[in-house]
């Protein structure tokens, strides 16, 4: 591409209603747009780079033998009615009426339609295995779109679903979803981490997530020192290797605690530590009450416990509900004496002697013991950093990342609610085992420039970059130096590499600037040395320039993008 006549701009100040360092930089260098909150234009600089990363996406996809095709954004609302998802989606999907007055959806997720395609060419087990995918448009009304591609309520995902007749199917073609994930994330150069996640609005039997790791992160990874353990932070499994206090079991005893409630206030007041209790917590567990105990320097994992319990949703109780079942005012709960289902931490299994609520206004429980109560044992609590690895013992650390695909095990649960059924070898109608495979385009053009940049702007990877090589020609008034740069752009194009030539009436100060502003990882410029038959070469990722002979150019350039694809 020639700039001069090209639709081309950058920004030299920073955009306001930008809060963050990707979605600035891509809206600076031209490549994005705000629409409307969460709503982007892609350009024609980002709209060259997202082309790249779903080529690179789709060489994979296609590697292992899945086959693309489209699927329509517009979705009759009853296909998620059946499917049981319209009210667990809620109001984050968009909703709308056609003339005649029935609802349509504008498509969060397609697992349904995938399901129905499905169905027209399944029949028997000989019909399987296979596995579909497109690059559509999907539709969230996020209540708070944020950090520019990142959370947005327009977006492009590459979605895959498998189709098998057993589990044992699902397991090859997840892994060969996984191993395709895997080589994409590596040729775009990203810095990611593959963790267990909650299946949320999904369902099914196993998610896990590619997540790249980025301080603007909004998910907490676990992670450990020493081995390869990883996970969300929703769904860390803790270690059930806590030591058991071998110290005896005394008799409980209810003490007057005045004017404190808050473990902070109890543990004042008795000379204490907070680790020294244990905090009951009232949920409301879908149309259930139950009561959860932790550590009280802990925090219980409401993603684990509703897991657990195998609800849909888990809330803390309102106050109303706390008094009633306590006969307590909030602050007072405890577990002696609730005739309500009890869970503990496993490491409140292994505690002796410790203090909880009595379940009566100013009143604490000390010396209490889990002998005291009915109860039952769970993993419920989060995950801290320095804890133990579950796996090997190693530390656990935390850091944050963003989420840029994800791979479920669905099992039955969408080809059970969508009639999607197949003959077995005997005969007998069996549900078709379905996988599903996301990966959001945008999201990795956002999270590379999160990881790839610098003061002076974007460094793309040689993969995804726009054009690999930029030419500028410092002086567009001298017939040599255009002569050559024009040459040069010719020879490039000819060896099928993109290459863009600043050719505009601009300084040289300028053009540098663009081009370091919008990442391009070769930089040709042809100067004052091409008396001598020599340009500069500099690339994005090194401050070095060098002098490179003309007719060695080509050469030098070929070999450097061979390596760097490596």
């Amino acid at each position: 591409m020639k700039l001069k006549n090209s639709y081309f701009y950058t920004l030299r100040e920073n955009v306001k209603d930008e809060d963050s360092i990707s979605g600035n930089l891509l809206a600076r260098s031209g490549m994005i747009k705000k629409n409307s909150a969460g709503v982007y234009m892609y350009l024609p600089l980002g709209y060259k780079v997202l082309q790249n990363i779903q080529n690179i996406v789709r060489e994979e996809m296609d590697e292992t033998g899945a086959q693309e095709l489209l699927m329509p954004a517009l979705i009759p609302e009853e296909i998620f009615v059946s499917s049981g998802r319209r009210d667990i989606i809620g109001n984050s999907m968009f909703s709308l009426k056609d003339r005649f007055q029935k609802p349509y959806v504008l498509g969060p997720t397609h697992e349904e339609l995938f399901a129905i395609a499905a169905a027209m060419k399944i029949q028997s087990y000989k019909d399987m295995p296979f596995n579909l995918y497109q690059f559509q448009n999907k539709y969230r009304d996020e209540a708070r779109p944020r950090f520019g591609l990142i959370r947005v309520r327009e977006f492009i995902m590459k979605d895959a679903y498998s189709f098998d007749t057993d589990l044992a199917g699902l397991d090859v073609s997840y892994q060969k979803m996984y191993d395709a994930y895997k080589n994409a994330y590596d040729r775009m150069e990203i810095d990611y981490r593959i963790v267990r996640a909650d299946e949320g609005i999904m369902g099914g039997l196993l998610s896990e997530e590619f997540q790249a790791v980025t301080d603007i992160g909004e998910d907490v990874l676990v992670l450990c020192d020493s081995c390869n353990f990883s996970s969300n932070l929703e769904v860390a499994c803790c270690p059930d290797n806590y030591q058991t206090d071998d110290s005896q079991a005394l008799t409980k005893e209810m003490v007057h605690t005045p004017d404190a409630k808050t473990i902070e206030e109890v543990a004042v007041f008795l000379s204490k530590q907070p680790s020294d209790f244990v905090k009951t917590l009232i949920y409301q567990a879908d149309d259930k009450i139950v009561a959860c105990l932790v550590r009280g320097n802990r925090e219980v994992n409401e993603t684990k416990l509703r897991k657990a319990l195998e609800v849909a949703e888990i809330t803390l109780a309102n106050t109303d509900v706390v008094e009633e079942v306590t006969k307590a005012t909030v602050g007072f709960a405890g577990p002696i004496g609730l005739d309500i289902p009890v869970y503990i931490d496993y490491e409140v299994a292994h505690m002796k002697n410790f203090i909880v609520g009595a379940n009566q206004n100013d009143y604490h429980f000390t010396n209490v013991n889990t002998s005291d109560f009915s109860h039952t044992t769970l993993d419920v609590r989060e995950i801290q950093e320095a804890d133990t690895c579950p796996v090997c013992g190693g530390k656990i650390y935390f850091t944050k990342g963003i989420e840029i695909g994800n791979t479920f095990k669905l099992g039955d649960k969408y080809s059970k609610s969508m009639n999607l059924y197949y003959s077995d070898a005997n005969n007998q109608l069996k549900p078709v085992i379905m996988g599903s495979y996301g990966l959001g385009i945008g999201r990795v053009m956002a999270a590379l420039v999160e990881q790839k940049h610098d003061d002076n702007g974007i460094i793309w990877p040689i993969n995804v970059a726009p054009y690999k090589v930029g030419i500028v020609i410092i002086n567009n008034k001298d017939e040599k130096q255009v002569e050559v740069g024009e040459n040069l752009y010719a020879s490039l194009k000819e060896k099928s590499l993109d290459v863009l030539l600043d050719d505009r009436d601009e300084r040289a100060g300028v053009k540098f600037k663009d081009m370091d502003l919008i990442g391009i990882p070769i930089r040709v410029t042809v100067g004052k040395a091409i008396v001598d038959g020599q340009v500069e070469l500099k690339y994005r990722n090194s401050d070095e320039v060098t002098l490179v002979a003309v007719d060695q150019l080509l050469e030098t350039i070929t070999e450097y993008i061979k390596q760097a694809k490596r």
